[in-house]
Order: C-alpha cells, then sequence, then structure tokens
C-alpha cells in the first residue's frame, strides 16, 4: 500500500477563497504579487547601516507616578534595538503609555521609560518632545548610526487609535524602515502598528 506524504509549510497567507457558489466556474482571479515581509533576523549590515528605523515597541508599563513599576516589557524591546543598533541603525523606538483623553498628559508621558531603556542598552536614549513635526524629523535626521530615541506617546493623539491616514504618513516620513516588535499590540490597525506598513 503506497502512503502519500503531505507537507504542510507554515506561515500559510490565504490570498482569498471562493464561495461554494462560484466553485463550477471557470473564470480565473489574477492575484498582484505583494512584497514578502521579513523578520528582523532576515536583516544585516548591509541592510541596516545607516538607515533610519522606527521599531514599534510594547513599552506600556505600570508607573507610580514617575517610577516604573514593571520593566518587563522594557527589557522584552532590548534584544531587537540592540540588534539594530549593533548593525549601524539609527533606532527611533515608538509606542504608547496609558489611555491618554484629551492630548498630552504629563502622567502618560514616556520620559521614564527612555531613562530605564537607556539603563537597558547601555547606550544614551534621547527624548522626543512629541512622536510628529519638523522637530522630532530634525532628531530623526541628528541621530549616528547605532544611536537611539524614544518617540512621545502616540496616543496623545486621537489619530493613532484611527490609523488616520494623514497622521501615519507624518509619523512615518523621517525613516527609512519599520520594525513592529510589539507583540501585544498588533492585533490593532493603529497608525503606530498597522498605518506605517504603507510608507515603509
Amino acid at each position: 500500500m503506497q502512503v502519500l506524504k503531505v507537507v504542510l509549510l507554515l506561515p500559510v497567507v490565504v490570498l482569498g477563497f471562493a464561495p461554494p457558489s462560484s466553485l463550477h466556474r471557470t473564470t480565473t482571479t489574477r492575484v498582484q504579487p505583494q512584497e514578502a515581509k521579513k523578520s528582523v533576523d532576515d536583516l544585516g549590515e548591509a541592510e541596516l547601516k545607516g538607515k533610519k528605523v522606527l521599531i514599534r515597541c510594547d513599552l506600556n508599563v505600570p508607573l507610580d507616578g514617575k517610577t516604573i513599576t514593571d520593566d518587563t516589557r522594557i527589557r522584552a524591546s532590548v534584544p531587537t534595538v540592540k540588534y539594530l543598533l549593533d548593525n549601524g541603525a539609527s533606532v527611533a523606538m515608538c509606542s504608547h503609555l496609558g489611555r491618554p483623553k484629551e492630548g498630552p498628559e504629563d502622567k502618560f508621558s514616556l520620559a521614564p521609560v527612555a531613562t530605564r531603556m537607556a539603563e537597558c542598552l547601555g547606550v544614551d536614549v534621547k527624548m522626543a518632545p512629541d512622536c510628529i513635526g519638523e522637530e522630532v524629523a530634525t532628531m530623526v535626521e541628528g541621530l549616528g548610526e547605532g544611536e537611539a530615541m524614544l518617540l512621545e506617546n502616540t496616543r496623545f493623539y486621537k489619530e493613532e487609535e484611527k490609523n488616520d491616514p494623514a497622521f501615519v504618513e507624518k509619523l512615518a516620513k523621517p525613516f527609512d524602515l519599520f520594525v513592529n516588535d510589539a507583540f501585544g499590540t498588533a492585533h490593532r490597525a493603529h497608525a503606530s502598528t498597522e498605518g506605517v506598513t504603507k510608507y515603509l
């Protein structure tokens, strides 16, 4: 008796399916190829050196005032950020923190996270005053190879959760590459998780 082996190759990307009523039709649908997404491990110094990289981290850490009470999420981002820095990228991290209601609120600033991230990475982490705008773009432009900065809380803008195209474009503009290291927020179609992929 002959045994047929079936090998499943994962991950599988489902591009579409045909409803039962169309199974007997002879029409053909042409699918446009899309550029494959890559893992950070697929990128080496040749691809990263001198590049401005925006990395979405999950830095939504618990705070008691300005004191971080659990830095687990910060430490979880360190290996990826360090890999990018070690390969000559200029890295700007972005994240949300808490649930600001009406624009910027000091209690939701990522400034304490920048301090702790610097300690974990062993390099200076510059703190941006915002996540978009000319001042941020100037800071990104001034980042040298192997240097890091942290953008201010993306949720200081309601456009972040609405995935507003104009906001997305401003967020992505100073960068060459995007890395999503925020597994816990990857399911959300927000500007800093999904929107920027249209530009980077």
